[in-house]
């Protein structure tokens, strides 16, 4: 989202400028701000993504119903990013309709 909109103000400013017959010096402005826009967006993609981590979990408990879940939760598989879990457990369930689960959970 943070690209889109960067890329709507490099693209518009300089547009604003040229549509009213540039001078020397608006031509140059414009030239300037879109090249640093454009190498600034650059930047931005090449950005290593942070992903999620969970690390020494443990001990989540769930009854009478409940859900208890150490890691990582992604329902439905959501989230572009890398997810990461070290040293999962302890997650148990008691009773009729718990859940529990150690790990990533894409359900």
């Amino acid at each position: 989202m943070l690209i889109v909109a960067g890329v709507a103000c490099i693209a518009v400013t300089p547009m604003v400028w040229l549509v009213k017959g540039p001078g020397t010096g608006e031509l140059v402005g414009a030239s300037l701000q879109v090249g640093t826009g454009v190498a600034a967006l650059v930047w931005a993609w090449l950005q290593p993504r942070q992903g999620d981590s969970a690390t020494d979990t443990g001990q989540a408990k769930a009854s009478g119903g409940g859900s208890a879940h150490t890691g990582i939760r992604r329902p439905g598989g959501a989230g572009t990013e890398s997810a990461r879990v070290d040293r999962t457990g302890d997650a148990t369930a008691d009773g009729s309709g718990s859940t529990s689960g150690t790990g990533i959970d894409y359900s």
